[in-house]
């Protein structure tokens, strides 16, 4: 998260994802203000990474830099255009409270 504080990332938050599904442990979640600080921040981490001996599993959305997922096994990064984060609002739907089973609630 430090790379990504020091790439002047803006709005940076890890949401604890454990109970809430499988895929990951945690999600960190943060914009960029230009296409061209969206590429340098998912950059920077993944050089940060690189040198620290961690490999992503896999990079998406490059191309176009309105939002570049970065998957790191136990921990899923987004790094979205400001405006692309709004669009999709991943923090109000991954915070919501799991829904109880239908068995639970009997």
């Amino acid at each position: 998260m430090s790379a990504l504080e020091d790439g002047k990332a803006d709005s940076v938050v890890d949401i604890d994802l454990a109970g809430k599904t499988s895929f990951a442990d945690h999600m960190v979640i943060c914009s960029g203000q230009s296409h061209r600080q969206v590429l340098a921040l998912a950059d920077r981490m993944i050089d940060v990474l690189k040198e620290a001996g961690h490999k992503p599993m896999g990079i998406e959305g490059r191309d176009s830099a309105d939002w570049v997922l970065v998957d790191l096994g136990d921990v899923i990064v987004h790094v979205f255009h400001a405006e692309t984060r709004d669009l999709y609002n991943l923090e109000k739907m991954w915070s919501l409270p799991m829904p109880q089973p239908m068995e639970a609630r009997a």
